[in-house]
């Protein structure tokens, strides 16, 4: 048996090493103290932390104001993408009213035109916001996470209303036999039930905002307000195996959160992923 699995375990290695290949080659640029990726190799030679403390010294590159711009940018949107996405699908999943099958299949065909189509429309709509309310225009952290929210009712609504459509809505009417409100059923029955899944689209929103550079690199152009996506690509951007010790320092540190946040969060991913596949 052990002979006929052999195959398996090389498909593993060859998966795991794909994938630890490119970390170690960016650890390794990290540590190498000339910051260029011609001389970098699997092993650094030479290391040092020239490259780190260059990142955290460097005037021109606020990497710590950078940080707490992401956090708190990427940070809100989710949260705020789960709650508006969550909402809508409770709507969906639980309500019948006239147009409910278009609004989904609106939904849906929404989300088949990329971001960018729209990125002329909401520059124009942005400087006009912000000569009535300059805190949320253009280069403001409260401006961008409203453009981020404008795709909150999309695939989202779609993955929640597939898992709520699960939770037996006996459990609704029970609750409200017993006196509670609607917004008690939302709070706290369904949501409970929902969170496995509630987190599952609060990291990949997340993620995938910590990763967004195109509109964050449209709206926030003033230093201090950059995002870490946006700052690190202004290191290399431009220039020729330059800067790119400083730039793989910031990027593997910039992984950090993400990291913490799978491993905190592991238990309700694989929980949210296998009844997402399994019930959706």
């Amino acid at each position: 048996m052990r002979e006929r699995l052999w195959w398996r375990h090389l498909i593993g290695l060859a998966a795991l090493a794909f994938a630890l290949i490119p970390i170690l080659f960016l650890v390794s640029a990290a540590l190498n103290p000339t910051g260029t990726l011609s001389t970098t190799s699997l092993v650094p030679r030479g290391a040092s932390l020239h490259n780190f403390s260059k990142l955290f010294h460097d005037k021109n590159s606020p990497y710590v104001r950078w940080y707490v711009n992401t956090l708190v940018i990427c940070g809100t949107s989710a949260l705020l993408n789960v709650l508006i996405g969550v909402s809508g699908a409770y709507a969906f999943s639980r309500l019948r009213f006239r147009g409910r099958r278009t609004g989904l299949t609106g939904i849906l065909l929404v989300q088949m035109f990329p971001n960018f189509i729209s990125l002329a429309a909401l520059y124009l709509t942005f400087i006009s916001i912000g000569d009535v309310l300059p805190a949320a225009g253009l280069n403001t952290s409260l401006g961008l996470i409203l453009v981020y929210l404008g795709g909150a009712m999309g695939v989202n609504t779609w993955l929640l209303k597939g898992y709520l459509d699960t939770i037996p809505k006996e459990l609704d009417e029970s609750a409200r036999i017993d006196g509670a409100t609607e917004a008690q059923v939302f709070f706290r029955v369904t949501l409970p039930l929902a969170s496995p899944m509630l987190v599952v689209v609060g990291l990949f929103s997340f993620v995938g905002l910590l990763n967004e550079i195109l509109l964050a690199g449209v709206f926030l152009t003033d230093t201090s307000h950059k995002t870490l996506a946006v700052g690190l690509f202004g290191l290399v951007s431009g220039n020729h195996n330059t800067d790119y010790g400083e730039f793989a320092a910031g990027s593997l540190l910039a992984g950090i959160p993400v990291v913490l946040i799978y491993l905190y969060l592991q238990k309700y991913l694989v929980k949210g992923l296998t009844a997402g596949a399994v019930k959706g």
